[in-house]
């Protein structure tokens, strides 16, 4: 299968904060490497402060590298991104922030088919919209202060869906919900990953919830790719932080 995303050699650096620190300036990845298939869910492990966020951002071009460069079919990714509007799509962790707090879930929803200029039988697309993330349409008159923590995920991940992308970003997506709710969002982001033919970067600390719905996952360590594993071959590891990692979590010898 063709790669949808090549990354190579990657770098991002910020300036330290404080007085004391003339002018340097801290890395924060270090040579990032990487390939998603289309239509794969590629997993991104890391603690914190690993730039697990960083290279997301850089990924959906919030962020300038410093180094290296982020391909699309191999087309530079702003370039990629203006010739596909509405073909990459975010959902991020604080479902709480990334809803306008005075828009109504139809609203919400609406929003990017708005910005992507297709609002044809716009009604009728968010009706459907609401069937596929599993929500009943007497909620789309309701504000998200009147919404569940996992009802509220849905209604983002609706909206992330809302313009048939080709690729999006979960940007620990469940790590703010409840367990029971977590497992459900999970089953709910495979079916439509395998309905619409959607290519995901899953980017989280939690490796059972990845290795539950990635095909391939990547161990992000002090700004670099340190491991790669399929997710049935994580016995497999060789890296030392990878096995550790994996110990900590799955009850098998790595």
């Amino acid at each position: 299968m063709a790669n949808l995303l090549e990354i190579k050699d990657l770098e991002k650096s910020y300036l330290k904060v404080g007085v004391n620190f003339g002018g340097s300036r801290v890395k924060i990845l270090n040579g990032v490497n990487l390939t998603i298939e289309a239509g794969s869910c590629v997993g991104l492990i890391g603690e914190s402060g690993s730039g697990k966020s960083t290279l997301a951002r850089l990924i959906m071009g919030l962020e300038k590298p410093d180094k290296g460069s982020i391909l699309f079919e191999g087309i530079p990714a702003k370039q990629w991104i203006k010739n596909n509007k509405g073909k990459m799509s975010v959902v991020f962790q604080d479902y709480t922030a990334s809803v306008n707090p005075r828009y109504t879930v139809v609203e919400a929803i609406a929003e990017p088919i708005y910005a992507s200029g297709a609002v044809k039988d716009l009604d009728q697309r968010i009706d459907r919209l609401l069937v596929k993330v599993g929500l009943e349409h007497e909620i789309k008159n309701r504000y998200p202060h009147e919404l569940s923590g996992g009802q509220l995920q849905r209604v983002c991940i609706a909206r992330a869906i809302a313009t048939n992308p080709r690729f999006i970003v979960l940007d620990e997506a469940i790590s703010s919900l409840d367990v029971s709710v977590q497992s459900q969002i999970l089953k709910l982001l495979h079916r439509l990953r395998i309905e619409m033919n959607i290519t995901y970067l899953f980017v989280a600390h939690d490796l059972q919830a990845v290795s539950h719905l990635c095909d391939k996952i990547l161990f992000l360590y002090q700004g670099q790719i340190v491991e790669e594993l399929q997710s049935g071959e994580l016995a497999m590891a060789k890296n030392q932080y990878a096995r550790d990692l994996l110990a900590s979590v799955i009850p098998f010898e790595v």
